[in-house]
């Protein structure tokens, strides 16, 4: 959504159609413009040096820029050594995932302070592995169950006799 759009998915349509309320895009973007920097000092922030579990994987949401498209945003969560979870960032990407991409994204993690990981949790993304363990050799990378499941749910078993 953007301040400048003037259909039914502008920000002001948006709070008059859900809120009933009528907000100008002067105040909209007085409100993200004061966001903004809070936000870029969120992606900034230093993290710990340390984390026992990194979850990652990419969420598929659509964006329009022109014209509308699926693109991938990039999403790492960790849990810290107590135990509490902290999404440690969100990137959104030009076009399919890949391996590639999260390389430079962990290498991002680490400039920010990540200097170790003790578990790495992801998909079954080819390459994957192999760009975790450039940015933390020691790191143990544990395909995600629900992906494992979702993967063998994919092949269906003939019954005995080889017949259905």
């Amino acid at each position: 959504m953007s301040v400048r759009d003037h259909g039914e998915t502008s920000i002001q349509s948006y709070l008059a159609k859900m809120y009933g309320t009528d907000v100008s895009p002067d105040l909209i973007s007085k409100v993200t413009d004061a966001v903004n920097d809070e936000i870029t000092a969120w992606q900034s922030r230093p993290l710990d040096s340390l984390w026992p579990v990194v979850y990652i994987d990419a969420l598929w949401i659509k964006v329009r820029d022109g014209k509308v498209a699926n693109r991938p945003v990039y999403l790492a969560v960790g849990v810290d050594l107590d135990g509490c979870k902290h999404v440690l960032g969100l990137w959104i990407g030009k076009d399919g995932e890949g391996a590639r991409q999260w390389l430079t994204i962990l290498g991002e993690l680490k400039a920010r302070g990540v200097e170790d990981v003790l578990v790495a949790c992801c998909d079954g993304l080819l390459g994957l592995p192999d760009a975790i363990n450039a940015v933390w050799p020691r790191a143990t990378v544990q395909t995600c169950v629900i992906h494992l499941v979702r993967a063998s749910l994919r092949y269906e078993v003939p019954p005995v006799g080889g017949r259905y």
